[in-house]
């Protein structure tokens, strides 16, 4: 069964809602304009849940929430009482959201295994004071959240009629402290207190010889499974019912998971842990008639992992600034991408196609320029990659501008100065759509 966003061969456009000014109103209607008039018909985007203080799309405090720095504040609803379909589809979720949110900002930003202990777990009468005590700015909370629900359908209405597909992101873990992490604390690996006692990552690899340590707490699989995976069930019909195709972040940690205690100095001292991705994909696919999902298989990729995308026909990425090392084997040279899967020049954690190819050396340079034709940067790229097989190209918002290394969106293992880029005034011009437009329709993707 082919998904429906390759009913055909499309383009899209990777732009994170944090690039925009008022991304769920006028800004998003503007770029979702700006790609039909260019014939892009996909728009990629990063997590939309509330993050923490450094930004990060992937320190997800709730899976169910979006952030409300998303709205368009000249387009707010009325203040008055919340539509009462809204709180009833939502009260999975929404008020235990709103409490965590708004005892976050009581306790002056600290994670919650730094509450008072009654508060820190839960105790039933002393939640029930601090939703009293807590009334107003809950229900300012629950506004944000109707805000943020009523802004995001009015612009998937208006990407429909557009033509264009929103393509998201789900994280494989969620933030330390997150109403994930408060309310079902018994489906992670944390201590008596609530920390997390291991944290994931990545071993050395092409970004950090230290490997990663990202921080964000790991599952206790055995529980999950034993709740028939409930708990993952709900984070993706959450997504699912927000986008047309999503992506599954880290996707080999459904074979395997990098553990690393949580007092370790960095990555090197984690080892390989076996995930239950399997019976959990088993339980998606039975629980969804439609699957819309691409898998992230950048990285080390073993067996396991193609198995499981191969068993549960899962698309996976083609990285182009990953194809010219001169390995014949290498995935993501062009012409060995294959037609189910997305091409990219370069992902949110690449450096922007100009500044990687000012950083290569002598020799991977040239095999760029022979490949490329000695075509100018970034254009050659998006031209290669607008001309891969793949039936979805997808090109960063950066690229199409021809922006340098001071407007890469993230540097993996850093924790500083990420996730800062904006679109720049004026950017969105008729030259550079009729420039797109051009290019699209001659590789076939308007």
């Amino acid at each position: 069964m082919r998904l429906p966003v390759f009913d055909r061969r499309r383009a899209g456009v990777l732009l994170p809602l944090s690039a925009l000014e008022a991304p769920l109103g006028r800004g998003g209607r503007e770029f979702l304009d700006f790609l039909a008039a260019s014939g892009f018909s996909v728009w990629q985007m990063l997590p939309v849940a509330p993050t923490g203080a450094d930004g990060s799309p992937y320190w997800a405090r709730s899976d169910a929430a979006g952030d409300p720095r998303y709205l368009d504040p000249a387009e707010l609803p009325p203040q008055g009482p919340i539509d009462s379909r809204f709180l009833a589809e939502n009260a999975a979720w929404l008020p235990d959201y709103a409490l965590f949110a708004a005892l976050t900002r009581a306790q002056g930003g600290a994670p919650f295994w730094d509450w008072p202990a009654a508060l820190r777990d839960r105790e039933p009468r002393s939640l029930e004071a601090a939703r009293v005590t807590l009334a107003a700015e809950l229900t300012r909370i629950e506004h944000e959240q109707y805000a943020f629900h009523l802004q995001w359908q009015g612009l998937r209405a208006h990407a429909s009629r557009r033509g264009v597909r929103l393509f998201g992101d789900v994280p494989f873990y969620v933030a330390p402290s997150s109403v994930e992490t408060w309310v079902h604390r018994g489906l992670f690996q944390l201590t008596p207190e609530g920390a997390p006692a291991k944290v994931g990552g990545v071993p050395p690899d092409y970004f950090s010889a230290k490997g990663q340590m990202w921080g964000n707490p790991l599952y206790d699989w055995p529980a999950l499974e034993a709740q028939g995976f409930a708990w993952w069930l709900a984070r993706m019909a959450a997504q699912l019912a927000r986008f047309d195709l999503v992506r599954l972040d880290h996707f080999r940690a459904f074979a395997a998971h990098w553990a690393v205690p949580a007092s370790a100095p960095d990555a090197r001292t984690g080892s390989w842990e076996p995930t239950p991705g399997r019976p959990l994909l088993e339980r998606l696919r039975g629980e969804f008639a439609d699957l819309p999902l691409i898998a992230e298989d950048l990285g080390v990729i073993t067996d396991d992992v193609r198995a499981l995308m191969r068993d549960f026909r899962l698309p996976g990425m083609r990285v182009l600034q990953f194809g010219f090392d001169g390995e014949p084997g290498n995935p993501h040279i062009p012409y060995r991408h294959v037609r189910e899967c997305v091409a990219y020049t370069g992902t949110h954690d690449n450096d922007t196609t100009l500044g990687w190819y000012a950083s290569l050396d002598a020799a991977t340079r040239a095999r760029v320029d022979f490949y490329c034709a000695g075509g100018a940067m970034p254009e050659a790229l998006t031209r290669a990659a607008l001309n891969s097989v793949a039936e979805l190209a997808v090109v960063p918002m950066q690229d199409l501008l021809g922006l340098p290394t001071t407007a890469r969106l993230n540097t993996p293992g850093t924790s500083h100065g990420n996730w800062q880029w904006r679109l720049p005034a004026g950017a969105l011009s008729a030259q550079l759509a009729a420039r797109c437009a051009q290019l699209n329709a001659s590789f076939g993707r308007s």
